[in-house]
């Protein structure tokens, strides 16, 4: 017979192999929901593991606390908008940091009662307190800046870089403090050390602007990863520890190939202070009044009926209209006239990583449609007309040839090669980066202005009239 601990722990290989299945299979927006799948019944697996591992006096308070967040989750997956959709992973993110900071408070708190902790635990107590309480600070700050409960501008001040110079170091000094004590220090020391971490995430994210909140959230969610990990050498659980490696391993892989997409290094986009919230004045590259031309949904739309290849480019205007389904039921109409269609993804495009993946899967977009930036640049040379539906900063040429300009070098879209661009703004105010977008000054590119839901239900009107 197998004992119940060997099962449990052949149940974990288990849940290990269905979360790494899983992840792997999120390579790919064809095999992402099946990836989704196999990590939920890993989950389910491991929840049930410790369900049996902390017995009958401790399985109702589990069994209560798997039951909130069950509520919490069916909840927001039913009420919560596509477009609030990087705002939600924030706090999602945050509260995994968050939870391995109170697990390592309820620890200390323990041993401080109990008379000490031996040196791995003393070290992974305070690493875990201070990595999950940034992550967790830091993802409430992101969350208020997405939700715009606060400004997505970079807030700054003199002496920023030293203050928090002052804040980590006071960090250390109290880290070291507990773990020298091994946990009998007074109560008010390991309070403040976790209060200056809560304030070091704070201070993180608040100079970082919305135009780099993707990679941010990609950060968080490593840090959280990490802190999840280390808090399972705490209670001894090798479920945390492979879990939370994974998740460290995925964010900081993501979070470096998001900042090799916008050939930024990531210090440059964590203390850069780049990104705003959107300014109000457009100019051509020189400085002078942009010269722009303003089109209808009419010509627009004899534009696309009679074209042989339209390429869309959907950015974060797109999600906040939540066209996403409207622009499906343009892209049927146009098949049906035998007009080749792709959709142009730039791996910073919204306010997550793949957020226009997301928000096109839920239109049953096909997936072979959906092109990366490095597969969809050699298409614009050949495409009748590019359709940009409310992405700016991704799409800006001044990226290629304006050396002074911020984003210069990041790698773009190239739209402009198009034959035609058509752009879907609602005003002329400037990206979310708060740059001047050169585009719309060339002489193949005109605007169409309005909300994008209305625009492209006006397109597909056009189209279905001629």
């Amino acid at each position: 017979m197998i004992s119940t601990n060997v099962a449990i722990d052949l149940a974990d290989i288990v849940a290990f192999a269905l979360f790494i299945y899983g992840l792997h299979e999120l390579n790919s927006p064809a095999t992402a929901r099946r990836g989704n799948r196999f990590a939920m019944a890993g989950m389910a697996i491991a929840i049930a593991g410790i369900l049996i591992r902390t017995g009958a006096a401790g399985w109702p308070a589990v069994a209560a606390g798997v039951g909130l967040g069950a509520l919490v989750g069916i909840y927001a997956a039913l009420k919560v908008k596509m477009t609030a959709m990087p705002q939600m992973v924030a706090l999602y993110n945050g509260a995994g940091g968050g939870a391995a900071a109170l697990i390592s408070t309820v620890q200390f708190l323990i041993a401080a009662r109990t008379g000490g902790l031996d040196n791995v635990v003393a070290v992974s107590l305070v690493l875990s307190a201070i990595i999950g309480a940034v992550s967790f600070a830091g993802s409430i700050i992101a969350f208020l800046k997405l939700q715009e409960l606060m400004t997505g501008r970079p807030v700054t001040y003199a002496g920023q870089q030293v203050v928090n110079g002052i804040v980590l170091l006071a960090i250390l000094l109290l880290g070291a403090w507990v773990i020298a004590t091994l946990g009998a220090l007074p109560a008010w020391g390991y309070l403040a050390m976790l209060g200056c971490a809560l304030l070091l995430g704070v201070l993180f994210v608040l100079p970082i602007g919305g135009a780099d909140m993707p990679v941010v959230i990609s950060l968080l969610n490593s840090f959280t990863g990490v802190a999840v990990a280390i808090t399972g050498f705490e209670i001894d659980s090798t479920l945390l520890i492979i879990c939370g490696a994974l998740v460290g391993a995925s964010g900081t892989i993501l979070t470096v190939a998001m900042s090799r997409a916008m050939n930024r290094p990531l210090t440059n986009v964590l203390f850069g202070a780049f990104g705003s919230a959107g300014g109000t004045e457009v100019a051509t590259a020189s400085g002078a009044p942009q010269q722009i031309r303003s089109t209808s949904a009419d010509d627009v739309g004899v534009m696309l009926a009679y074209a042989s290849k339209v390429i869309f480019v959907p950015g974060y205007g797109m999600a906040v209209a939540q066209a996403q389904h409207s622009v499906k039921a343009l892209a049927d109409q146009l098949e049906k006239r035998g007009v080749k269609v792709l959709y142009a993804i730039h791996p910073v495009a919204g306010r997550m990583p793949g957020h226009m993946n997301v928000l096109l899967a839920e239109a049953n977009v096909p997936y072979n449609q959906l092109l990366d930036m490095e597969d969809a640049n050699p298409e614009f040379p050949t495409a009748d007309v590019a359709l940009v539906i409310g992405a700016n900063d991704v799409t800006n040429p001044a990226a290629r040839n304006v050396a002074s300009s911020p984003i210069y070098g990041m790698p773009i879209l190239d739209v402009d090669k198009a034959g035609n661009v058509v752009v879907l703004k609602r005003s002329m105010r400037s990206g979310f980066a708060g740059i001047e977008n050169p585009l719309y000054e060339m002489p193949n590119c005109s605007m169409l202005f309005g909300d994008a839901k209305a625009s492209v239900d006006a397109l597909t009107a056009a189209v279905k009239a001629l």
